[in-house]
């Protein structure tokens, strides 16, 4: 797909906003058209949060493109920095560069009233409404895996690998290796009660399905950072979505490389 019309999305805060208006420009110089409805190109200018909040304010599309401008901190998913902004469009004029696909997740979560579907790019993270201990079944193809006890589950995509799922000390995952991984918050692991303290990864066509063991139970729900308290959960089942989101990266982009210059910078 040939790139013609684009969108922006900014981060509100002045920086963002002055660095979305050079862009603007130095895009119409070069004869781009700023499109709001039928983009062929999403741009997110800030950080992994304003990404974050494109795809959703976009509602996961998997027609146009997307790329994010780093006016943030560490930015992981933002993969242009600011000063490479007259490069970018240059090789995006000139059709210079590359498509990589990621995936989403979906969870449906049935409770007693109704059923609800979220869709996430990094993860979702399951709590006791209370922040009370959880206990829930897991089960993965409808195989069961285990009791859980403990404060929560956390399952994350490939790209959410290197976010919240990293601070509780899961693997970091190739980010076009499809997969989801389930990463346990503080596990119970004593004389009563067993639990898996490791981080599991497991292929995308595999269905994985947590059943609380409480009736009536109130979960907390955060998706991608925003959280959702649901009553009176019966069962929550989360894949990976068979649709894709289009990433745009520059030839010389190396995930490898992306985790030395993000965590390491050596």
């Amino acid at each position: 797909m040939e790139v013609k019309k684009i969108k922006i999305y900014t981060n509100q805060n002045e920086e963002c906003e002055k660095l979305s208006k050079k862009l603007i420009s130095k895009l119409k110089k070069e004869n781009f058209i700023i499109d709001n409805n039928n983009p062929d190109l999403v741009i997110a200018v800030g950080g992994d949060g304003a990404f974050l909040r494109m795809v959703k304010e976009q509602k996961y599309d998997t027609k146009p493109y997307y790329v994010g401008i780093n006016g943030g901190t560490l930015g992981f998913l933002q993969n242009i920095n600011k000063t490479e902004i007259d490069d970018f469009i240059i090789r995006l004029k000139n059709k210079n560069y590359d498509i990589e696909e990621i995936s989403i997740q979906e969870t449906n979560v049935k409770a007693k009233e109704e059923t609800k579907t979220f869709y996430a790019l990094n993860e979702i993270v399951i709590r006791e409404k209370e922040l009370n201990v959880l206990r829930i079944a897991v089960e993965i193809d409808n195989i069961f895996l285990e009791n859980y006890i403990g404060d929560g589950l956390l399952i994350s995509t490939s790209t959410g690998s290197t976010a919240y799922n990293l601070s509780f000390g899961g693997s970091i995952i190739y980010n076009t290796f499809y997969a989801s991984q389930i990463t346990p918050i503080a596990p119970l692991n004593n004389g009563s009660y067993r639990n898996i303290i490791n981080s599991i990864i497991i292929p995308e066509t595999m269905l994985i399905k947590l059943i609380p063991k409480v009736v009536n139970c109130e979960i907390l729900f955060t998706i991608d950072g925003i959280n959702i308290p649901i009553s009176k959960v019966k069962s929550i089942e989360i894949r990976t979505h068979d649709q894709k989101l289009k990433c745009l990266r520059l030839n010389d982009y190396h995930f490898i490389k992306t985790i030395n210059n993000k965590f390491l910078n050596n």
